[in-house]
């Protein structure tokens, strides 16, 4: 995740127009570090190569707001200056919008260096806040410690997906805020998965009580909650096994479409598995696949359900119903 990391700043930074001779030798020096680095650069090259329409794109509208306005280029080097102003726009509109959410926005990079604890992609961490509080963080989270009073072991959920552990709390409670919601708690272990609008609560040991605005409710061992900003749903009976199915690094599917499948799998794979075709995102999928082995969901949906697959660099994975 690293390596790749480095190696689209490397592209956008080689495509700038600003590029020193110092930085040439930076970026030869990095190539050299191993064959990986000249193989994940070339895939990260090859994709923003492919997302060149995009940068016309922007290329042609900021020409024809120019033409709308009578303005034109006098000289060659007007000509120039506007052209690096062209590839400059291209660069900033990929950083903001990634086309196939490749890599992170400015706006999620901003987000993420601003929570307390993070993980990228398809990374898993620990971490003990202050209380006694043991926070098992899943892919793709945010968290941030919010210092409220000394009794109280206080943690905002951003978004993502953790189970907290407070069997061996120090303080008097637990609270987690996710959304416009909280979950308190004493001496349980629960999980709480934020990913869209609703916000999925589910305990596995003692209880919590969820509260939403004047609402609030309790749940046990074994049930689950959801709620959103509009919303404080019901307890209700939890497949606890494949709620904390990550944690054993497996992904557990039981009658869900392909397409949320697919969603799913993304959050924990580098690159895109991009479907195309209805009647195949609403396939019906009964499995269980390792994190250690994602790329069995491609073969799945391949071989089993006859899709056409189109590979490309950076770990995209197009397919299309047969």
């Amino acid at each position: 995740m690293k390596l790749q990391q480095e190696a689209r700043a490397w592209v956008i930074r080689l495509d700038s127009g600003a590029v020193t001779e110092e930085d040439a030798r930076a970026f030869t020096a990095w190539c050299r570090q191993s064959r990986d680095h000249a193989r994940v650069f070339s895939q990260a090259r090859a994709i923003w190569t492919a997302m060149e329409p995009a940068a016309r794109g922007v290329l042609s509208q900021e020409v024809a707001h120019r033409h709308s306005y009578g303005q034109r280029s006098e000289t060659r080097s007007g000509r120039r200056a506007f052209l690096g102003s062209a590839v400059a726009a291209s660069v900033a509109y990929l950083a903001i919008r990634p086309p196939l959410d490749l890599w992170p926005s400015v706006s999620e990079l901003t987000e993420n260096l601003a929570a307390d604890y993070r993980t990228g992609t398809g990374e898993q961490r620990s971490v003990f806040v202050a209380g006694g509080l043991n926070v098992e963080m899943n892919t793709q989270t945010r968290i941030n410690v919010n210092d409220v009073a000394p009794e109280i072991a206080a943690v905002r959920l951003l978004n993502g997906e953790a189970e907290f552990d407070a069997d061996r709390l120090t303080v008097e409670k637990v609270v987690v805020q996710a959304s416009s919601g909280a979950v308190y708690a004493r001496h349980a272990r629960f999980q709480i998965r934020y990913t869209d609008r609703d916000v999925c609560v589910t305990c596995t040991r003692g209880s919590v009580e969820v509260r939403l605005g004047a609402l609030g409710t309790a749940i046990y061992a074994g049930q689950q909650l959801t709620f959103n900003d509009n919303m404080l749903g019901t307890p209700a009976l939890a497949d606890t096994s494949s709620v904390t199915a990550w944690k054993r690094r497996m992904l557990i599917f039981s009658q869900a479409s392909l397409a949320e499948v697919v969603q799913e799998v993304n959050r924990y794979r580098s690159g895109k598995l991009i479907l195309r075709g209805e009647r195949l995102a609403k396939q019906k999928v009964q499995a269980s696949f390792s994190l250690d082995r994602l790329e069995d969901v491609v073969a799945l949906i391949r071989d089993v359900y006859g899709a056409r697959t189109t590979s490309l660099p950076g770990g995209i994975v197009i397919f299309q119903q047969a």
